[in-house]
C-alpha cells in the first residue's frame, strides 16, 4: 500500500506540479510579451525620430550648397554689364556734345578777341576821351568800349563830363566825351 499511495500522490501531485509550472511559464510569456511591445513601441519612436534628423540633416545639405551671403547671379551681372554699357554709351555722347558746345563757344570768341577798335572812338587827347553814339549804345556799354580803349571811366563821370546827355535818350551820331 505503500506503493499505491505514493503512487497515488505522485498521480495527484504532478498535475498539480505541471499546472504550477504551466502558471510560471505563462507569467514569464506574458512578462516577454509586454517587454517586446514596448521594445516595438520604442522601436518605432526611434525611427520618427531617425527620420525628423534625416531631414535636417538634408535641409543642412541644401543651404551648405547655397552660397552664403547675397550675391548676385549670371542674369543680375549681365544685366549690370548692360547698365553699364548704357551709361558710358550716354556719358560718350555727352562728352561729345559738350566738345560742340565748347567749340562754339571757341568761335564766337575768336571773333570778338580779333575785332577791330572802334573807329568812332578816338584816343585819349589832352581834352579827354571822344565817342560817337551809335544805335543800341547804353551808358554802360559806352564805359565797357572806353575801359577796352584803355580810358577808365565810370557811367557817373560820362554824365559829369556831358550835362547836355540824358542816360534815357541818347541819339545816334551825338558826339560825348
Amino acid at each position: 500500500m505503500k506503493t499505491i499511495s505514493s503512487v497515488l500522490v505522485l498521480l495527484f501531485a504532478l498535475p498539480m506540479m505541471t499546472f504550477a509550472q504551466d502558471a510560471a511559464t505563462e507569467e514569464q510569456l506574458n512578462r516577454l510579451r509586454g517587454e517586446i511591445t514596448v521594445l516595438q513601441e520604442s522601436n518605432i519612436t526611434l525611427k520618427k525620430r531617425l527620420e525628423e534628423v534625416a531631414k535636417e540633416l538634408q535641409e543642412v545639405r541644401e543651404q551648405a550648397t547655397k552660397p552664403a551671403g547675397n550675391y548676385a547671379d549670371a542674369a543680375d551681372v549681365k544685366r549690370l554689364a548692360e547698365a553699364i554699357k548704357e551709361v558710358d554709351a550716354k556719358r560718350a555722347e555727352d562728352r561729345e556734345v559738350i566738345l560742340g558746345e565748347i567749340k562754339k563757344l571757341g568761335a564766337t570768341l575768336k571773333p570778338a578777341a580779333q575785332k577791330k577798335p572802334d573807329t568812332t572812338a578816338k584816343p585819349p587827347t589832352a581834352e579827354g576821351f571822344e565817342y560817337t553814339i551809335q544805335s543800341g549804345d547804353t551808358l554802360s556799354t559806352i564805359a565797357a568800349e572806353c575801359r577796352k580803349q584803355g580810358v577808365k571811366v565810370t557811367v557817373e563821370q560820362i554824365l559829369k563830363a556831358n550835362p547836355t546827355v540824358k542816360a534815357e535818350s541818347l541819339k545816334v551820331g551825338q558826339k560825348i566825351s
